[in-house]
């Protein structure tokens, strides 16, 4: 199996940094905004980008992280033997009136921010749902689109993009791998 790497450590702070910019340069500041990380990888890249922006504007910026696997629409494939795994959401303020930025590492088919979003408007009704993505890789099968996103990568359904994170995998890289 032949892999490239697609954002080395530097690409992937670079990217971040960006997106934080985006972020505050159209909510014009941090007024009312919330990052919500989708369980796993998106909540490390929403922890980052929090810290960027606080590094920028001087105020932290409200966190939390959404766990969507029972919001999942192959939720019975998955589970006919197996219970799921809950890893818990952990939202600590009032997403009413919010604007919440949800965060994912890739965005492919779009379900599960689709997933993300059902999970989001039972805790409340945000004023407005933004989608920070690291990487768009398109496939879309729901017509969802990123308002940020670190880098677009066009690929086959054969091709797989791993997004691995020093919290998690202990290396920091996105690589793509053909089969």
């Amino acid at each position: 199996m032949e892999q490239t790497v697609l954002l080395d450590q530097q690409s992937i702070k670079r990217a971040l940094t960006r997106i934080a910019h985006e972020i505050l340069e159209r909510n014009k500041g941090t007024e009312n905004l919330v990052l919500v990380g989708i369980k796993t990888r998106g909540v490390y890249l929403a922890d980052r980008l929090g810290e960027r922006i606080e590094q920028i504007e001087g105020e932290k910026v409200n966190k939390g992280e959404i766990d969507i696997t029972l919001y999942r629409d192959d939720l019975s494939k998955k589970t006919a033997n197996e219970e799921p795994m809950l890893k818990g959401t952990d939202i600590p303020i009032d997403v009413t009136n919010k604007t919440v930025i949800l965060v994912d590492d890739v965005l492919y088919t779009g379900r599960t921010v689709r997933a993300a979003m059902d999970a989001l408007m039972d805790l409340g009704r945000p004023s407005q749902i933004q989608l920070a993505v690291l990487i768009d890789r398109g496939h879309r099968e729901l017509p969802i689109r990123p308002d940020y996103v670190g880098k677009n990568v066009p690929t086959s359904r054969e091709e797989i993009i791993s997004v691995d994170l020093t919290e998690v995998d202990k290396v920091e890289q996105v690589i793509i791998q053909k089969n």
